[in-house]
């Protein structure tokens, strides 16, 4: 088998447990064949993809040849000339603003919140991409249902981010073979990876680009503020005293490295029983109102714990896509306030 031959077969092959070819997700950086030896390079951004794929070319070519050599593509060294949070680099300067939606805790829909903000700036005719930062626990996904894709390239050799609901997006949960696949990272890698996806990914020209944090106040949110110029921090509570105990602590941070704070979405605020209409205040009542008015930022608006937006979230169905007007109204008000909370370039 010649060098052209194998190509084409490698093009052809099934990318493992996903319904694309090698050649559609542009994983194949060189072949070569000498006297019946063969060396493939591959474009892979985590070495989980790149262990499966070679899994899968061993497997399938292993007996054309009388040595089959899989390798990934060295890539070049990041700069690692980190910023400081007074005078931050700009690693995106394709885009006129940046986000950052936080928390502090998890489990308060940080990344619900972020998904439907973003796709309200969308709708107003913005160019808008999503970065999931939160490479421990990649939501953004399954909330945009771009779930099943996986990550490829373009002939400039860019990752090329997936597109859905106007927005472009661009996850780790995109680079691992499997939904379930843990990254078991340690800080500065998970740092350098975000950075990849700041500089190497065909992002195009922004007017926002929002960035769903991981939760608390640690490496990643700090190397955000030292790497871009954070135009406005928008966080993320419930009423539940816990959980306002932890977002004070984020707000803090963007205090402190001076990043001007859009306001703040108190979610899961209240329960309407479908069946009585009655209210409930299952988290208790006015945590967020307590921390809007303790550090002097806007309180940006209320999204009621509702079974809609739950489900349509779990299915890929953004509720200020697919949701009532209602479910909408809470989205597209809370992105109003925010615009004129802060001056954003648009």
């Amino acid at each position: 088998m010649n060098a052209k031959t194998f190509e084409h077969s490698l093009q052809t092959l099934k990318y493992p447990n996903l319904d694309r070819t090698l050649g559609e997700l542009k994983l194949i950086s060189t072949v070569k064949v000498n006297d019946g030896n063969a060396h493939v390079e591959l474009l892979t951004v985590s070495d989980d993809s790149y262990l499966a794929v070679k899994a899968v070319i061993e497997t399938a070519f292993t007996h054309e040849f009388k040595s089959l050599n899989v390798t990934k593509k060295t890539q070049a060294p990041k700069d690692t000339n980190y910023g400081h949070t007074a005078t931050p680099n700009n690693r995106a300067p394709y885009a006129k603003n940046v986000i950052a939606v936080t928390s502090g805790k998890g489990g308060v829909g940080k990344s619900t919140v972020s998904v439907n903000l973003a796709i309200a700036l969308a709708q107003k005719g913005y160019r808008v991409g999503i970065l999931d930062a939160d490479v421990y626990g990649p939501n953004i996904p399954r909330l945009t249902n771009t779930d099943l894709e996986k990550i490829r390239w373009n002939d400039d050799n860019k990752i090329v981010p997936s597109e859905n609901y106007g927005l472009k997006i661009m996850s780790v949960a995109l680079t691992t073979p499997t939904s379930d696949t843990p990254l078991v990272w340690r800080s500065s890698v998970a740092v350098s990876a975000l950075i990849q996806f700041l500089e190497d990914v065909a992002w195009g020209e922004l007017d926002f680009m929002v960035i769903d944090m991981p939760p608390g106040t640690g490496d990643i949110q700090l190397t955000m503020a030292q790497e871009l110029p954070i135009t406005a921090g928008v966080l993320v509570t419930t009423p539940q005293l816990v959980a306002s105990d932890d977002v004070s602590r984020a707000i803090r941070m963007f205090q402190d490295i001076h990043v001007p704070m859009a306001g703040l979405v108190e979610n899961m605020s209240y329960f309407i029983a479908p069946d009585t209409g009655n209210r409930y205040d299952i988290f208790g009542s006015g945590g967020g109102e307590r921390l809007a008015e303790r550090y002097n930022i806007p309180l940006l608006g209320q999204i009621p714990l509702n079974m809609d937006i739950r489900q349509g979230s779990d299915n890929g169905e953004p509720p200020v896509v697919l949701g009532n007007d209602e479910l909408k109204s809470y989205y597209k008000d809370i992105v109003e306030e925010m615009l004129k909370a802060v001056k954003f370039k648009i």
